[in-house]
C-alpha cells in the first residue's frame, strides 16, 4: 500500500460500501435508518451482518467488537474472533444479526454510581446504527468496530452516547416545533453539527519515561518555570518542525482512512503544543470521531518516539489544552445560527439566538458542571482558557442588533434605530472568527457558537448532551409563545417575545475581559454563578430544577443523573489522591535524596576547605543554608501532604500538593543539574 496515497474513508462501512455489499432494498433501508434516525428493520440484520463480515475480512479484520463509551471518559472494546470451530482442525467465519445488534459485556467493573453492583454484572451493548462501523488497524491485524450504546440489565444508561442521542432527539423535536411556528414543514430534517478542535502537547518519550508524574497523572506535579516559555509568542502558527510534521502526516493518513475530516494542523501558543481541527460533521459522528482522534494521536505519537499529552494542564505557567466545541443546528440544510438573506430567515435566526441566550442564562450552572474535572480545574481562568463564569460573547455588531431589538426606541439624532423583526433585514455581520474573545466560554463566531470551556481530555458527548438539552428547553418555550400569535400581528408579537427574552436574560452577555477582577464583581452583581472547583461545579447536577429538566426532556432520569454525579465525584477524588500519592513518593524517593546529596557535597566542600586552613566564602555558606532550609521545607511539606492523604479530603490534598510543589521547584533551581533526577521544563518544552 502506498502510504503517501490519500485513501479517504476506505476503512469505513460507508454508503458506497453498503451499496456494493448489500441488496438495493436493504441498503436503502439501512441508509434511511442512519439518515432519518428511523427504527431499524430487524429483518435486515442478518444480511447486514454478513455484508459487514465479508467487507471487514476482505480488509484484513479477524475480530469484531462492540465499541462503546462508558463513564470512564474513554472508549471500551472486547474483541471476538469471527472464526468458530466446526470440527477437528476446521473453522467457519460467522457473524450473525444477533452479534451485530447486541452484546453482553460485564457491566460491574465500569463506573455506575451505584446503579450496578459486582453481583449484578450483566450489561448490554446495542448497535448505534446512526454511526457507521469502521475498522481499527493494529500492528499485526485489524478489528471491525461497531459503535454501540451501553446500558445495564435493568435499563439505566451506563455510557455517554445514549444520553447524547436522547438529547439530539429532544433538540430535533423542539426545533421542528419552532420551525412549524414560522410556517415551515414540521417534518423537516434537523441536524446538530459539531467541529471539535483538539489541542495537545508532544514531548519526547525519553523525557516521559523519567517523569513518574506524567506516567501516572498525565501532568507534571513539579517543575520550575524556564527563563523562556511562551513569552515571545513565536510558537503559535510557527513553522512546524520536521519530526512533528511527519507525525502529523501519519495521524492524518490514519484519520482519513477512518473517514475523519481532519482539516487543520498548526503549532499552538505554548512550546510543544499543537492543534488538530476537523471539518463539521453531524454531532453523533463528530463525537465518535473525536474519540478516535485522541486515540490516534496517542498511538501514532508512540511510533514516532513521542508521547501525546491530552491532559488539560500538563505544564504550569503556560497555556493548557482545551477542546473547543463549535456547535450549530440546521433545518433542511439551513444553518439556523447563520444570519439570513431576508427578513423571514433573520426572524428565525433571532428566535434561535434568543433561545440560546435564554438557555445559557437559565442553565449556566449545569453547563459549567459539564466541563468540570480535576484536569480542567488547573486550566480554566488563565492563559487563553475561559473563566469558570459562564457567559456569552456576541461581538459588537450582533450585540448592537440585540440592543436595538430590546430597546425598541429611537436613537439620538432622530433616526429610527428600532430593528423590526420579520420586516427589516439585518446588517451584514462579520464572519471573521479570528477576532473572537478568547476569555469567553461561549462565543458566537459568525454562524455557530464556540464552547471553549471543555477540556482537551473530555468526551464531547457530555458537554453537547447538556447543551442540546438546555437549548431544546428554551427553543420549546419560545416556540410555544410564537404559536399563540395571531397571523395578522405575527411580526409585532414576535418582536415583543424576543424583547422579553432579551430583557430577562441579557445579563449573560459579556463582551469584555473575562479575566478581570471587575468582571468577577460584575458577574456576582448580575447573579451569574461562579463555580470554581469540581465539587462545587458538579453540585448543580443534584439541583431539583436540573433533575426535572433532564427528566422532562427524556435525556436522563433523576436516578441516572444522581449516579453520574457520584461517578464524577469519585473520579475527581481518585485523581486528586493519585496525584498526592505520586507527588509524595517522588518527593521522598527522588527529590529529597538529590537535594540531600547536594547539601552534603556543599557541606563537605566547606569542611575540606577548613581542614586545609582555607576560609569558606560567605556565598558557599549561604548556598548550604539555602539548601538546608529547602530540605526542611520539603520535609514539612511532605508531612503535611501525608496527613492530607490520610484525611482523604481532596481540597486539603490539593493545598498540600501546591505547598510541596513550591518547595520542590525552589530546590530544582538550587540543586546541580547533573544531580537533579527529573527532566526540566526547558528540555521537555523545547526538545522534540
Amino acid at each position: 500500500m502506498d502510504e503517501t496515497k490519500i485513501e479517504y474513508g476506505t476503512d469505513v462501512f460507508n454508503e458506497s460500501v453498503m451499496r456494493a455489499y448489500l441488496a438495493k432494498d436493504t441498503a436503502e433501508a439501512l441508509l434511511h435508518t442512519m439518515r432519518d434516525h428511523a427504527p431499524l428493520n430487524p429483518a435486515i440484520a442478518n444480511e447486514v451482518a454478513h455484508a459487514l463480515k465479508q467487507w471487514a475480512m476482505a480488509r484484513g479484520a479477524t475480530h469484531f467488537t462492540h465499541w462503546f463509551q462508558p463513564l470512564t471518559g474513554s472508549t471500551a472494546e472486547k474483541h471476538d474472533a469471527f472464526f468458530e470451530p466446526i470440527g477437528v482442525g476446521q473453522t467457519l467465519a460467522r457473524f450473525s444479526g444477533k452479534n451485530l445488534i447486541m452484546g453482553e459485556p460485564d457491566a460491574s467493573s465500569f463506573p455506575s454510581g451505584g446503579l450496578r453492583r459486582t453481583f449484578e454484572a450483566r450489561g448490554y451493548t446495542a448497535w448505534d446504527v446512526t454511526s457507521p462501523a469502521f475498522i481499527k488497524r493494529h500492528a499485526n491485524g485489524a478489528t471491525l468496530c461497531i459503535p454501540t450504546v451501553f446500558c445495564s440489565y435493568t435499563g439505566e444508561v451506563l455510557d455517554k452516547k445514549t444520553p447524547l442521542l436522547r438529547s439530539m432527539q429532544a433538540l430535533e423535536k423542539a426545533v421542528r416545533r419552532l420551525m412549524a411556528a414560522f410556517g415551515a414543514p414540521a417534518e423537516g430534517h434537523v441536524v446538530c453539527t459539531l467541529g471539535p478542535e483538539q489541542e495537545y502537547f508532544l514531548i519526547d518519550r525519553s523525557f516521559w519515561l523519567k517523569r513518574p508524574d506524567l506516567i501516572q497523572c498525565g501532568r507534571t506535579l513539579f517543575g520550575a518555570p524556564p527563563a523562556r516559555h511562551q513569552q515571545l509568542e513565536d510558537h503559535y502558527f510557527g513553522s512546524i518542525k520536521p519530526r512533528v510534521i511527519a507525525f502529523m502526516e501519519d495521524v492524518e493518513r490514519e484519520l482519513w482512512r477512518l473517514g475523519i475530516p481532519a482539516k487543520t494542523r498548526h503549532n499552538e501558543v505554548a512550546p510543544a503544543q499543537f492543534e488538530l481541527a476537523p471539518m463539521f460533521e453531524e454531532l453523533n459522528l463528530a463525537v465518535d470521531h473525536n474519540m478516535l482522534v485522541m486515540e490516534t494521536l496517542r498511538n501514532v505519537a508512540e511510533r514516532h518516539g513521542f508521547v501525546c499529552l491530552l491532559h488539560e494542564k500538563p505544564f504550569a505557567g503556560v497555556n493548557g489544552s482545551g477542546k473547543h466545541n463549535n456547535w450549530s443546528v440546521a433545518y433542511d440544510g439551513k444553518n439556523l445560527l447563520d444570519p439570513g438573506k431576508n427578513p423571514q430567515e433573520n426572524a428565525i435566526f433571532l428566535a434561535m439566538l434568543a433561545s440560546v441566550i435564554r438557555a445559557i442564562d437559565l442553565h449556566a450552572d449545569i453547563l459549567r458542571a459539564a466541563t468540570a474535572g480535576a484536569g480542567n480545574d488547573h486550566r480554566l481562568g488563565a492563559n487563553e482558557a475561559p473563566p469558570s463564569i459562564i457567559s456569552i460573547f456576541l461581538g459588537e455588531e450582533l450585540s448592537g442588533v440585540i440592543d436595538r431589538i430590546e430597546k425598541g426606541a429611537r436613537a439620538t439624532g432622530g433616526q429610527d434605530a428600532t430593528l423590526r423583526v420579520g420586516v427589516d433585514t439585518l446588517p451584514p455581520l462579520p464572519r471573521d472568527t479570528t477576532d473572537r474573545n478568547r476569555t469567553s466560554p461561549f462565543a458566537f463566531t459568525g454562524n455557530k457558537f464556540e464552547f471553549r470551556a471543555p477540556g482537551s481530555s473530555q468526551n464531547c458527548a457530555g458537554v453537547c448532551m447538556v447543551l442540546n438539552t438546555i437549548v431544546a428547553e428554551s427553543v420549546d418555550t419560545v416556540a410555544a409563545a410564537i404559536e399563540k400569535l395571531p397571523k395578522e400581528r405575527f411580526n409585532d408579537g414576535l418582536q415583543k417575545i424576543l424583547q422579553a427574552v432579551i430583557t430577562d436574560h441579557k445579563r449573560v452577555i459579556f463582551n469584555g475581559d473575562g479575566y478581570s477582577e471587575a468582571w468577577v464583581a460584575e458577574a456576582a452583581r448580575r447573579g451569574l454563578p461562579n463555580l470554581h472547583a469540581t465539587p462545587e461545579a458538579l453540585a448543580p447536577m443534584l439541583a431539583q430544577k436540573n433533575l426535572d429538566l433532564f427528566a422532562k426532556a427524556g435525556v436522563l432520569s433523576p436516578t441516572e443523573m444522581e449516579s453520574r454525579h457520584a461517578v464524577f465525584m469519585e473520579e475527581y477524588a481518585r485523581k486528586v489522591t493519585i496525584e498526592g500519592k505520586a507527588a509524595l513518593e517522588m518527593a521522598r524517593s527522588m527529590i529529597e535524596p538529590a537535594a540531600t546529596a547536594e547539601f552534603g557535597a556543599v557541606c563537605k566542600a566547606i569542611e575540606s576547605a577548613q581542614g586545609i586552613g582555607v576560609r569558606a566564602g560567605v556565598s558557599v555558606r549561604e548556598v548550604a543554608e539555602t539548601l538546608g532550609m529547602g530540605l526542611d521545607a520539603l520535609h514539612e511539606a511532605c508531612k503535611a501532604l501525608e496527613a492530607a492523604l490520610g484525611a482523604g479530603e481532596p481540597a486539603r490534598i490539593l493545598e498540600a500538593l501546591a505547598t510541596l510543589r513550591k518547595s520542590v521547584d525552589k530546590l530544582e533551581e538550587d540543586v546541580d543539574d547533573a544531580r537533579w533526577p527529573l527532566p526540566k521544563y526547558r528540555d521537555m518544552l523545547f526538545v522534540y
